[in-house]
């Protein structure tokens, strides 16, 4: 990879991924993080262009076509994809780029780059993972359930990574996230 560092963190919904990529874009001014495309309507809060894309099925396909994603998948029935042109601009800069993206697209990702480092957040149990998506208050009953069905199958992806980041204190996984980019940069 040109210059730059790249990234990629998976795990389940409800895990923490965005807060512990937040937290580490806050005191972190190289890294960079990815805004993915997706084709869900926005949940309240969210803003184009900072939260997510929002794209129209049309759209995101005539995009697919167009080869404008590094990695896109259909994940609880939509679309989601990460645009390829600013991932590029990021690492030519020397930027640490961090993707927020499911496994089908970590690994999609490792394809076109081999240097990129996958991270894999998960949480101390589907009981806890269970509890954080019903307290987010967004989903429906029958989302959650899809949701922990999917973690069942993308838990099982663990060993494909290069990291694993329990996250059960905030505060410590964010040190770690810390730490693998601290050893990444380093290289």
């Amino acid at each position: 990879m040109p210059n730059g560092v790249l990234l990629v963190v998976s795990g389940p919904s409800g895990a923490g991924k965005g807060t512990l990529v937040g937290r580490l874009a806050e005191r972190d001014d190289r890294v960079w993080v990815s805004v993915s495309a997706t084709t869900r309507a926005p949940r309240e809060g969210e803003r184009e262009g900072v939260h997510y894309l929002f794209y129209t099925v049309e759209d995101f396909e005539d995009a697919i076509a167009d080869d404008a994603f590094i990695e896109w998948a259909r994940v609880h029935g939509n679309y989601y994809g990460t645009p390829v042109a600013p991932i590029y601009e990021h690492l030519e800069a020397g930027d640490v780029v961090i993707l927020e993206i499911d496994v089908q697209g970590a690994f999609q990702v490792k394809e076109r780059f081999p240097d990129a480092v996958l991270v894999f957040v998960t949480t101390p149990s589907m009981e806890e993972l269970r509890s954080r998506l019903e307290g987010r208050g967004t989903d429906s009953e029958e989302a959650i359930e899809t949701r922990l069905a999917n973690a069942e199958g993308e838990l099982s992806y663990i060993p494909r990574y290069d990291y694993v980041i329990e996250n059960d204190d905030l505060e410590q996984a964010t040190e770690e996230l810390a730490s693998v980019v601290e050893s990444q940069v380093a290289h």
